[in-house]
């Protein structure tokens, strides 16, 4: 089985950066394409960002594009999600996932797996 574990969350101001981490175990991801997601209180879940694990293509939702870097080492099998200017429309809880199909899909039914997610808060 596939496991994803999410971390580094927590409380920033607005402006601030965080880095978030999530770690893959269970099996070779090489073929794979990795998503974050997040979800606010009351809100669905929306894409955030996407990278192919073999080659590094990336993708990001446009309210997040030129604020926050989605990244990969192989080595230790983590997908990062650096997230700078960071504004409190960002609260929320962020998900790592993983998709079978390898390309970065902004859908949330194109993944398999799930991290149990991480909390984001930005304050004003």
């Amino acid at each position: 089985q596939v496991q994803l574990v999410e971390s580094g969350g927590g409380l920033v101001q607005a402006g601030g950066s965080l880095s978030l981490s999530c770690a893959a175990s269970g099996r070779t991801f090489s073929t794979y394409a990795m998503g974050w997601f997040r979800q606010a209180p009351g809100k669905e879940r929306e894409f955030v960002s996407a990278i192919r694990w073999s080659g590094g293509s990336t993708s990001y939702a446009d309210s997040v594009k030129g604020r926050f870097t989605i990244s990969r080492d192989s080595a230790k099998n983590t997908v990062y999600l650096q997230m700078n200017s960071l504004k409190p429309e960002d609260t929320a809880v962020y998900y790592c996932a993983a998709a079978r199909g390898g390309y970065v899909y902004v859908k949330s039914d194109s993944y398999d797996y799930w991290g149990q997610g991480t909390q984001v808060t930005v304050s004003s």
